[in-house]
């Protein structure tokens, strides 16, 4: 678990940016099955490009991300894939691999079993997904590294196994509490993460005490007129070492970042479509429509009128 005091110790005049990302996110649900395996097995998932999870419950396999060398998942432990690239779950000894569409698999609500069919299985794990309903799922992707791997949490187990329960039972309320529970295993799933894995971006920010003064600033007030001196005296740093260390670590330049939050904002206030661009546009710290439609053209690539319809048409 994260113990940087910047990820609690928020003061009540600023915002909670990883709170806010994970609102932006939407996530509409999440769903996990009962995967199990005995003998000797092996099943090639192609690429999914959609976050997915698992955790196991019993025993232990092999995990092969593409690109990646392969990992030993044991009872405990808590795999997230943020864009799910092709990967290879196995036994330990060697076999042929059996092929799997992940979009067939995530719509069928059903135990999987690996390899031999009858006795008590060997391993046995929840694997799942998530659902989001946002104009930005890549606000996951530049959170996190392309595999996490959390031993031995508590808290996301029982998390993913709820989400295993409601997936299963389909009670009354099961879709409110999906989403919820989405909300929460991903929070989790993010704060497991430390910044000396994760990717330049806001976790990496957020762990810097320095820089999260000016992080929180700038997700409290998004319009503000920020500049780079009142963002270093936030963070108590000169100009030049606000700049440089900011630009490392979060992988952008403020300016950059605070243009791609301002943005980020506006295109889910207008996929919600229950605002005029005028009042977006002042939402998100711009004093004129004009000045907003061509700062959202720029770095959208379409106007915000027609970022709204095309949204209207999904």
């Amino acid at each position: 678990m994260i113990n940087h005091p910047a990820f609690f110790s928020v003061s009540p005049e600023m915002g909670d940016p990883l709170s806010e990302v994970v609102r932006l996110l939407h996530p509409s649900a999440a769903f996990a099955n009962i995967i199990s395996g005995k003998g000797n097995w092996a099943v090639r998932y192609t690429e999914y490009g959609l976050p997915s999870f698992c955790i196991m419950l019993e025993g232990s396999c092999l995990l092969t991300v593409d690109g990646h060398e392969p990992i030993i998942i044991s009872a405990g432990d808590f795999i997230l894939l943020p864009t799910t690239p092709a990967f290879t779950l196995s036994s330990f000894v060697p076999a042929p691999p059996v092929f799997l569409d992940p979009f067939k698999v995530a719509s069928e609500h059903r135990e999987l079993r690996y390899g031999d069919g009858e006795g008590t299985p060997e391993m046995r794990s929840l694997g799942g997904a998530f659902l989001f309903d946002c104009a930005d799922p890549g606000l996951l992707v530049s959170l996190l590294p392309t595999v996490v791997h959390v031993r031995d949490s508590v808290r996301l187990s029982q998390l993913v196994q709820m989400v295993g329960e409601e997936s299963a039972g389909q009670k009354p309320g099961s879709e409110f509490m999906l989403s919820r529970l989405a909300e929460l295993l991903l929070v989790e799933a993010i704060r497991s993460v430390t910044a000396g894995n994760a990717p330049p971006g806001l976790l990496q920010g957020l762990a810097d005490e320095r820089l999260a003064h000016a992080l929180n600033a700038i997700h409290a007030r998004v319009d503000h007129a920020w500049t780079i001196d009142e963002l270093a005296k936030r963070a108590a740093l000169s100009r030049s070492v606000f700049f440089e260390r900011f630009s490392r670590r979060v992988g952008m330049a403020p300016m950059a970042y605070l243009l791609a939050w301002r943005m980020a904002i506006a295109k889910d206030l207008l996929r919600g479509n229950e605002l005029s661009v005028s009042e977006i546009a002042e939402r998100v710290g711009y004093s004129s429509t004009s000045a907003f439609s061509v700062a959202f053209s720029r770095h959208v690539g379409i106007t915000p009128g027609r970022f709204t319809r095309a949204s209207s048409s999904e």
